[in-house]
């Protein structure tokens, strides 16, 4: 009975990381349209020169 536990275990282990990692390739995804998108649809300065839209 424990050996099956310790399996299911790391069966549920292994679910939980595998979805969070798919997930978080998602955000990096949607992050990567973001800052494509902000780097396409900047403005310009008075002076001419182009601005950033986000403050790094």
């Amino acid at each position: 009975m424990g050996p099956l536990l310790i399996v299911l275990l790391l069966v549920l282990i292994l679910f939980g990381a595998g979805f969070a990692l798919h997930l978080l390739w998602w955000i990096a995804v949607i992050a990567l349209i973001v800052w494509a998108l902000g780097f396409v649809m900047r403005g310009t300065h008075s002076s001419g020169g182009r601005n950033r839209w986000y403050r790094w």
